[in-house]
């Protein structure tokens, strides 16, 4: 008797351990964002991010750092999705396989920002080559993010345009290593001047007294320097290359990214605070 009431109560916790299981919520699932530190920075994610993750029952873990270092996360498969802003390396992942398809998004542009007192006179100037030029002649001090984001990037090729390859041996130059707020936070307390993407500045502008735009104007219209222009993609990781990439997510993802309704989020956002967007959808 002893020995069927053990097998019976046996039986009885397996039954009921297996009913809580079936009546427990299953997790959400999780796609993985790799992405530049601007579009975080900004709050952009911030403020879309939750209507996609309220439509497709998931959760969004984003990884934030410097388009390079974000398409490296892609190319290992340890993200779903890469939201970047270089696109000779963005179309080099789908030349790579990473990925098969590239979509633009929303573009924004580049600024030169830099201490109020402009010690390399700067002020005004059209062409970002002739302003790093100037700073370079006058030993003012530069930060760079040094940490291959598309920023980094597009600052190293108007360098290389002058032909010169900065180091750290110059002791105007700091290469930081760091994302686009880290740099920015750097160039204000070292009265520094640095290359900005203009969202992540607006957005942090009011944390930047001892900075202000030298070129690039007050508006993206106003930037004479077209070769500032700066467009994002996004692009879903190559499952066949990938297997573990949740790839049916990331392309759910892109399709509301890429929605009439997001691009109005995206090309309204910022504007009720400062009186223009941080970002333009790929449309306008």
């Amino acid at each position: 008797m002893r020995r069927i009431n053990l097998i019976g109560l046996a039986l009885l916790v397996a039954a009921l351990t297996a009913c809580t299981s079936a009546q427990s919520p299953a997790e959400p699932p999780v796609l993985r964002l790799a992405t530049t530190t601007s579009t975080q920075d900004s709050g952009l994610l911030d403020a879309i991010l939750p209507d996609f993750e309220a439509k497709c029952g998931c959760r969004v873990d984003v990884v934030a750092v410097g388009t390079g270092q974000a398409l490296e996360i892609g190319a290992k498969g340890d993200a779903d999705v890469v939201l970047v802003h270089s696109r000779k390396a963005e179309d080099q992942f789908v030349a790579d396989s990473n990925a098969k398809e590239r979509f633009d998004v929303m573009y924004n542009d580049l600024i030169i920002v830099g201490p109020q007192d402009d010690p390399a006179q700067i002020g005004g100037m059209s062409a970002a080559q002739d302003a790093f030029k100037a700073i370079m002649d006058a030993g003012a001090l530069f930060a760079s993010r040094g940490d291959k984001s598309g920023t980094n990037t597009k600052e190293l090729s108007i360098w290389s345009s002058l032909s010169i390859t900065p180091t750290q041996d110059m002791k105007w130059y700091n290469s930081l290593g760091q994302g686009m707020g880290e740099t920015l936070t750097f160039a204000n307390e070292q009265k520094a001047y640095t290359l900005s993407d203009r969202g992540t500045y607006l957005a942090m502008k009011d944390r930047l007294p001892n900075l202000t735009t030298l070129v690039g104007g007050n508006t993206l219209a106003e930037n004479a320097d077209k070769s500032l222009l700066n467009p994002y993609g996004v692009m879903a990781v190559n499952p066949e290359i990938h297997p573990g990439v949740k790839y049916d997510l990331a392309m759910q993802f892109i399709q509301w990214l890429l929605s009439q309704e997001t691009q109005s989020k995206i090309g309204d956002f910022g504007k009720d605070k400062f009186g223009q967007p941080l970002f333009y959808p790929t449309g306008d």
